[in-house]
């Protein structure tokens, strides 16, 4: 029997973990980085083990240092959560070999599961050749781990070995193993999943379906369960497909078949031989515990013959700390509030006033909606995620509503190119025209001595914002008068230095005004609008080199294009520098054809959000001195 239990993982994962260890009664030891000293799932565990390292993001890589972690805090088991070591072989066989129970897959399992190449000749399917033009467009795509990482789609053979090299350098950085391969590319099939669990006594349990067609950069962002739409016999080919998956390698625990459904047909992707990411959707519909199945299974017992009976419906959206209008670039700063209201599952690895840093994955919280039918889930959670509360850095928290109710999801018409074809207009920002007014009005409030408004009228009073992430800048006046505050085009009902109540068009609106260091956070009936207070002057900005290439995040440098070095030509949109943040990569280009002047980027650099990485002048661009300026510093 299990009595205390580690979690190889760190973030919301290894909180979900803990959720059920604490209703088992097993205790529950946490690992952790540097970075992670005062994160969330340490301060949720029993104990705590620090893993050293230099590098924060290789930390959670290092098997041997976690099973010394669990000895030394007296675990009995090791549950591996997903990504890291949790589809590591050599990891699962170094706990069982350590005399500790394994939360997972025979390693021999994993093996025949690890390299998605060799997943397909077990499930009789031969990769893809030679490519040629013919065979256009095409998948690069990292033989190990998943999560989008080393995944790259060709639609150009001339940029194919660049491709190739990116996918290579990015899953060596993710999983340690820079194995790739090439697949054809379906542009419109939708990725339908089915999760398995199965026990040692020969029972395999298909549960159900997951839709989750709705990627960026090929990672999941909204998952649900079942998947609609689908035939009858086409869902029964897909549960027979994934318990075969599961005879063939002899398998235990919980497991995710994967597959691209198009015309009807599915086509075998991969298994992930871990708990994924998305299943709580699974749980909600089945009413099960998967980690509770896993732990149960772990210690030997015996599944029921059958599965619970599906209900209603499920859906999932990811909330992660990322720009979505601007190429999805993960974002960093305080999470000072997280708040999701309503019959909404929230899972997360952050509380208030946790720092959300560059080391590991963007995403802050999954939130969960259960309903009987599809159009009710899905419309609890978009009206929950649009209510809810997320201060701190820019998130893709509009986005989701906006995904929600959009009309191709709705009528479940959804492919994996949904975000490529509406990413723009749902990423578009929308702030409350009305938000600056209310946080100027709640300042003021906030701001009196005496706690109200002065009796006289007065010369209109300024103050200055700037509306995140789309850095619109505003100009806010309001008076004090005999009645209160006023302000042009609207009427001031009442304010405090929290809440002010404002009739637009003969409509009373409310909102909730929210001040932090930083930033301002401005909640109605529209949504939050993020503020960023501004001096009543502008301030001089320092002017840059035109052709300035900046670091759009906090992230290290990886690696410069061969062969670029000062005076180089280059031309438009060639891929200069490669920076990893979040443990994705983000090529940076030259914005114009031209000539590099300037190369401050190094590769295992680490550089701040701005920082200047290489300058491209135009061919066009006529002398300046101020280029010569910048390109001297």
């Amino acid at each position: 029997m299990i009595t205390s239990l580690l979690v190889a993982n760190r973030g919301e994962i290894a909180c979900r973990v803990f959720r059920t260890c604490r209703e088992l009664g097993i205790a529950t030891v946490a690992v952790y980085s540097d970075a992670d000293a005062d994160a969330l799932h340490v301060r949720e565990a029993d104990t705590a083990v620090r893993l050293p390292g230099a590098m924060p993001s290789d930390t959670y890589l290092r098997g041997d240092l976690v099973v010394k972690a669990a000895q030394a805090a007296g675990a009995d088991a090791i549950h591996p959560g997903y990504g890291f070591l949790s589809e590591n072989a050599a990891f699962a066989r170094s706990v069982l070999d350590a005399g500790l129970v394994w939360i997972g897959p025979p390693p021999a399992a994993i093996e025949a599961m690890a390299s998605k190449t060799r997943a397909k000749e077990l499930m009789g399917i031969a990769p893809l050749g030679e490519v040629t033009a013919a065979d256009l467009p095409v998948l690069v795509k990292a033989a190990a781990g998943g999560g989008g990482r080393g995944m790259r789609v060709v639609r150009e053979l001339h940029r194919l070995d660049d491709e190739l090299a990116a996918a290579r350098a990015e899953a060596a950085s993710a999983f340690g193993d820079g194995e790739v391969f090439v697949e054809p590319y379906l542009e419109a099939g939708r990725h339908v999943e089915v999760q398995i669990m199965a026990d040692a006594h020969g029972t395999v349990w298909p549960l159900g379906t997951r839709d989750c067609s709705l990627q960026r950069r090929h990672q999941k962002v909204i998952e649900e369960s079942p998947a609609p739409a689908l035939a009858p016999e086409l869902v029964a080919g897909l549960h027979a497909q994934a318990e075969r998956a599961a005879r063939v390698t002899d398998y235990l625990g919980a497991g995710t078949v994967e597959f691209l459904v198009a015309d009807g047909r599915a086509h075998f992707l991969e298994m992930n031989t871990r708990l994924q990411v998305e299943h709580p959707v699974t749980e909600a519909v089945f009413g099960l515990d998967l980690v509770a199945l896993q732990i149960r299974i772990a210690e030997g017992e015996a599944l029921p013959a059958e599965p619970p009976a599906a209900r209603g419906h499920a859906v999932e959206a990811r909330l992660y700390a990322e720009d979505p209008a601007a190429d999805w670039a993960p974002q960093t700063g305080t999470l000072h509030r997280l708040d999701v209201p309503g019959d909404v599952r929230l899972d997360t690895g952050y509380g208030a006033g946790d720092t959300i840093g560059v080391h590991y994955d963007a995403m802050l919280a999954k939130a969960v909606a259960y309903a009987p039918t599809r159009a009710e889930a899905l419309r609890k959670l978009a009206g929950a995620l649009e209510r809810a509360a997320v201060h701190g850095p820019v998130t893709n928290r509009d986005l989701l509503v906006r995904s929600l109710r959009h009309p191709e999801f709705t009528a479940a018409r959804m492919d994996t190119g949904f975000y490529d074809r509406h990413a723009d207009r749902l990423a578009a920002a929308t702030p409350d025209p009305h938000a600056p007014l209310a946080a100027a009005l709640a300042d003021a409030h906030g701001r009196s001595r005496f706690g109200g408004w002065r009796n006289l009228s007065s010369q209109p009073h300024l103050k200055r914002y700037r509306t995140e992430p789309d850095g619109t800048e505003h100009e806010v006046r309001y008076h004090h008068t005999r009645q209160g505050p006023a302000a042009d085009g609207v009427t001031v009902l009442s304010v405090t230095s929290s809440l002010v109540v404002l009739e637009v068009d003969g409509v009373r609106r409310t909102f909730t005004v929210t001040r932090y260091a930083d930033r301002v956070h401005v909640t109605g009936a529209r949504g939050d609008t993020a503020l960023t207070p501004l001096p009543l002057l502008p301030e001089p900005t320092a002017r840059r080199a035109p052709g300035s290439l900046l670091a759009p995040m906090p992230g290290t440098v990886v690696r410069v294009a061969d062969g670029i070095v000062e005076g180089a030509p280059v031309t438009a949109g060639q891929p200069l520098v490669w920076l990893e943040a979040m443990k994705m990569e983000h090529r940076i280009c030259a914005p114009a054809s031209g000539t590099l002047t300037a190369l401050h980027a190094v590769p295992g650099r680490q550089v701040e959000v701005g920082a200047l990485l290489a300058v491209v002048e135009a061919a066009d661009q006529a002398a300046d001195p101020l280029v010569q300026e910048e390109q001297s510093a």
